[in-house]
């Protein structure tokens, strides 16, 4: 099959026991391993409420509780359990009642091993597609994070962030490959791991930076080799493919991959098989594919520098980390949570943080987001001799001001954030002036809805307008 389904399981249910040896043969011979079977039909309700298949397979004739008796009781009490239903009959008018009745797909016996497999394969999509849209269902009611513990390393406030955490529960029980994109220093990493970890995969966490290697190097270091497969190779190596199998394998800067690699890595996700250097023998791999990059893949694509069809099967699942500079309420506590941990690390103890380096760091725009933050956070408390960080420990932080207005910052990400430093202390006129003019800038100059927004009457804001000089 082409998709890694390792992790699906599968119930079959007929009173033939060579057709259940027969039809879970041909399953596992193609990587399919949750496999369950059932001669008697009367245990099928009971085992769908204690376990989760992804799909049943139903004989349509059987002793007892018949195909036509159990499709109605299923496709009612589990409506996302696909059920394909294998007969001898092939007459149009069961065709026809079994599809009215719920069923996924018919398929005739003797069963074709093709068919079989492409049929159950939609049928995994289907079943997983729905188990995403019910815990998306769930979060749209307001549903909290399922395991929270596993975002544990992302430092965050951010609306858009706890987005992205309830995205990444939906799709983290998939096989399918995730590309993660978003700009340098911005966490792509911290997200895989945390995807890892909300998989629940058995196997490990395998990272690759894959800028700058050739692809000699790509496919050594990926595919491994075998002993003397060239000069130099005295022993062999499995490669970080096989460490990764039933885990996850994150490459990292996929899209400076050259072309030789690019055709390589679409063979691994097409198959899931691979040849190691100096081998001939074929190796499975069920290992989870996750990629991130901070290129421009549709620019790529247009010159030439990245295959399209090689985007299109990573993409499968897309995520997009918003910059740090899009949710600065994170700031305050990533820059807290990095001057305790470089303080630890320096063996100082934990200095507070003065008003105006606080500030300058909340204005800075973090071209280079939490990697740089968290640079500047660590040089900053390594210089310091005091035990308070103030602005001379960060000289490339350079204060605004000089025009007499307050320097303003509004952000919306489901609350509103609105961050002023001003040249000297504001008194209540100042702090009018300054809600005044951002509440007309939010309304686009709309003095009724400004008014509203600031709890007070048209004509009161008209007044405190004209004592400001503002027309």
């Amino acid at each position: 099959m082409n998709n890694n389904v390792a992790n699906q399981s599968v119930l079959i249910v007929d009173d033939d026991t060579a057709v259940l040896d027969e039809l879970r043969l041909m399953l596992l011979s193609n990587g399919i391993r949750g496999i369950e079977t059932i001669s008697d039909s009367s245990e099928v309700v009971s085992r769908l409420e204690q376990n989760n298949y992804s799909v049943v397979l139903m004989d349509w004739i059987m002793p007892g509780l018949t195909g036509a008796e159990l499709l109605p009781l299923l496709a009612r009490r589990f409506p996302h359990v696909p059920v394909i239903v294998i007969t001898a009959v092939s007459d149009l008018q069961t065709v026809v009642r079994c599809i009215k009745q719920g069923a996924f797909d018919y398929m005739t016996k003797p069963v074709d091993a093709d068919r079989l497999l492409l049929t159950v394969e939609k049928a995994f999509h289907i079943s997983e597609l729905a188990n995403q849209n019910k815990v998306l269902r769930g979060y749209l009611l307001g549903e909290p994070l399922a395991h929270p513990e596993h975002f544990s390393d992302l430092i965050t406030r951010s609306e858009k962030m706890q987005s992205l955490f309830k995205l990444i529960e939906t799709v983290a029980p998939s096989c399918h490959p995730v590309l993660i994109q978003g700009e340098t220093g911005v966490g792509k990493e911290l997200i895989a791991r945390a995807i890892h970890r909300s998989s629940e995969f058995s196997g490990a966490f395998v990272p690759l930076n894959v800028a700058g290697l050739d692809d000699f190097m790509f496919s050594d270091t990926l595919f491994g080799h075998k002993k003397g497969a060239f000069t130099g190779a005295n022993e062999p190596r499995e490669g970080l493919i096989a460490k990764a199998q039933g885990g996850t394998l994150f490459l990292d800067e996929i899209g400076d991959m050259t072309m030789e690699s690019q055709v390589k890595l679409l063979r691994l996700l097409q198959e899931r098989e691979y040849y190691r250097l100096g081998s001939d023998v074929l190796i499975k791999s069920d290992a989870r594919i996750i990629a991130a990059s901070n290129h421009d893949f549709s620019a790529l694509i247009t010159q030439g520098k990245f295959r399209h069809d090689l985007y299109q099967r990573l993409c499968f699942h897309e995520l997009h980390i918003p910059p740090l500079r899009d949710r600065s309420q994170d700031i305050i506590p990533l820059v807290e949570h990095y001057v305790a941990k470089a303080a630890t690390s320096y063996e100082k103890p934990v200095p507070d943080i003065s008003r105006e380096l606080m500030v300058a760091l909340q204005e800075y725009d973090y071209p280079g987001n939490v990697r740089e933050l968290i640079s500047k956070i660590n040089k900053g408390v390594a210089q310091s001799r005091r035990e308070i960080l103030t602005l001379e420990d960060f000289p490339e932080l350079k204060q605004k001001g000089g025009s007499g207005k307050p320097e303003v910052k509004l952000a919306y990400d489901g609350i509103f954030c609105l961050q002023a430093t001003f040249e000297q202390f504001p008194n209540f006129s100042d702090m009018e002036r300054l809600l005044s003019d951002e509440a007309l800038k939010v309304t686009n100059g709309n003095k009724t809805a400004a008014a509203e927004l600031l709890g007070i009457s048209r004509p009161t804001l008209q007044k405190k307008l004209a004592a400001f000089g503002s027309p």
